[in-house]
């Protein structure tokens, strides 16, 4: 009997704190001002990791400029390899490892969304004049 009132506890108090983790995470990497963004021959690039999830999740980019999206893999094989845009009716497999190029032409201001395959890792830019 103790022993199973122990394991219960253990259990509640571990599934708790993942809780806690969880509802802490303010997005890894969704607030944080990072510089993904270059532009190479009047070519917009927006760099974005894809591996358990996109980072930075969250890019600003300036409107009105072409733009290419650059998912860099290293190694991933969870859904992130497989990213949907669904504004621009798109669905590309990255490969295991490699940059992959998305051009998604000349975004206008405003909010543009896209996530993996199975919808659990979201990506934004925000497009800003």
């Amino acid at each position: 009997m103790n022993t199973t009132v122990i394991s219960i506890l253990i259990a509640v108090v571990l599934i708790g704190g993942a809780f806690v983790l969880v509802r802490n995470d303010t997005g890894t990497g969704s607030d944080i001002v990072v510089n993904n963004v270059t532009v190479v021959d009047g070519v917009q690039i927006v760099e974005i990791k894809a591996k358990g999830g996109y980072l930075p999740r969250r890019s600003v980019a300036q409107a009105g400029l072409p733009t290419v999206l650059r998912f860099d893999t290293s190694g991933t094989f969870d859904c992130s390899s497989s990213v949907r845009i669904p504004s621009l009716d798109i669905s590309k497999i990255l490969p295991q490892t490699g940059s992959t190029d998305i051009d998604i032409g000349t975004p206008k201001s405003g909010i543009f969304q896209g996530s993996c395959s199975m919808g659990m890792y979201p990506f934004e830019v925000d497009f800003q004049n």
